[in-house]
Parts: structure tokens; C-alpha cells; sequence
């Protein structure tokens, strides 16, 4: 088992860049996904990925590293809002499911928003009362405006 990398200090603003940077050498796939520009706004965490870091045979997005791209972005997205609350807790993706709508052909942004209206607000309950909880998460992959995957987690902070 390698050494835990321990997750930066939270601050004001958060730094998305030390975030990604800190998300680089404590996952070091990361480091071939092509990820880059992260931006939070209110409850969706987008960011920009390069294609040719994730080719498949035929020229487009390879499923493989896509499926991952969005897990890891869900599980960001829930550790970002953690953090934001000044929690350090463990997350993990305890169930996912992907559906691949059109080819990758072009580099591509991300985005992952709460599925359900009230998520946030059960997950927040949840934390209060068990100190621990769920939240399902949408992660949608865009070539320009064509939506090209869908993918949705259900991501648990753990205690």
C-alpha cells in the first residue's frame, strides 16, 4: 500500500489549480487524462479535458478513460463541497452507470451537478445527524454543445 498523500488546506475561494496540482500527485492517472481549467460555479464543478490524451483506436474519446473522467469528477465535485464546508472527509463512488450518447471526437469540457433538486440538502441533513451520507451526482461529457455521455454517481462520505 503506498502512502497517503493528505488533501490541501482548504481557503478562501479554493484554489481549483493547487487543487488539481495536489489531485495530480495523490492519483497519478490523473496526470494522463489532459485535465485542465477547473471552475466551480454555485453547485456545478466544470473543467476541460484534451482529447489526444485519451484516443482510442478509432480517433475518438476512448470509453475506459472517459468512465473514469467522470467518476474521479463526482468524486471531486463531492470533496470540493466538503471542503467548502470545512469538512475532511473520505469519499468514495459507491455506485455509477454510464451512457455513451455520441463519439468524443474533439477535446471536451465536463460538468457534475447534483441529480436530485433537494441532494444537497439531504446530504447535508445526513452529515448532521450520522456524520456520514450520500449524494447522486450527474457528470455530462460536451464536444461543443453535442452532449456526448452521461454518466451518474452516487458518491458516500464517510465517517
Amino acid at each position: 500500500m503506498h502512502p497517503r498523500l493528505p488533501l490541501p488546506e482548504a481557503s478562501d475561494g479554493d484554489d481549483l489549480g493547487g487543487f488539481l496540482a495536489w489531485l495530480r500527485e495523490a492519483i497519478p492517472q490523473v496526470t494522463h487524462y489532459g485535465i485542465h481549467s477547473p471552475a466551480w460555479d454555485a453547485t456545478t464543478l466544470h473543467w476541460k479535458v484534451a482529447l489526444d490524451a485519451n484516443l482510442n483506436d478509432k480517433g475518438t474519446g476512448f470509453g475506459g478513460a472517459l468512465a473514469g473522467e467522470t467518476t474521479l469528477l463526482g468524486w471531486c465535485w463531492t470533496t470540493l463541497w466538503l471542503r467548502a464546508r470545512g469538512r475532511a472527509q473520505d469519499v468514495v463512488i459507491a455506485e455509477g452507470q454510464q451512457r455513451f450518447l455520441a463519439p468524443v471526437t474533439t477535446d471536451y469540457h465536463m460538468q457534475c451537478f447534483p441529480l436530485e433538486a433537494d441532494g444537497i440538502a439531504r446530504l447535508e441533513a445526513s452529515l448532521a445527524e450520522k456524520e456520514r451520507g450520500r449524494i447522486k451526482l450527474v457528470q455530462r461529457v460536451y464536444c461543443g454543445d453535442t452532449l456526448c455521455m452521461e454518466a451518474q454517481g452516487s458518491y458516500a462520505v464517510l465517517k
